[in-house]
């Protein structure tokens, strides 16, 4: 897609058009292009958010999990809890844990035990 078209369609998102938006998360989605991702996701939409995520996930990209985790998305959180345990990263675990994060306190009990 031209750089011009791009720019149609983010207008046309910005004034409200669904299929315009659809468009966009599904072309971002396809280039891996997370800023675009962020960009939507950012302005609510979960469609864009879900798919921010599982691009975070594929790319093990813990900040940006941690980003929308403390923005208070639960799929975040899970993803980067996941992550955290996968890498053994207790700092992240007990970050989490000290928020109220039931399951990453369980994920730091299970591995202090191990």
């Amino acid at each position: 897609m031209a750089e011009s078209d791009l720019y149609v369609l983010r207008e046309r998102a910005e004034n409200g058009d669904k299929a315009a938006i659809d468009e966009l998360i599904e072309l971002a989605t396809e280039r891996g292009d997370m800023a675009e991702l962020r960009r939507l996701s950012d302005r609510d939409n979960t469609t864009a958010s879900d798919q921010l995520i599982e691009l975070a996930t594929e790319r093990g990209d813990m900040a940006e999990l941690r980003r929308l985790s403390d923005r208070g998305n639960t799929t975040a959180s899970d993803q980067l809890i996941e992550l955290a345990t996968e890498q053994g990263d207790m700092d992240e675990l007990r970050r989490l844990a000290n928020k109220g994060n039931a399951t990453a306190a369980e994920q730091l009990m299970e591995l202090t035990a191990e």
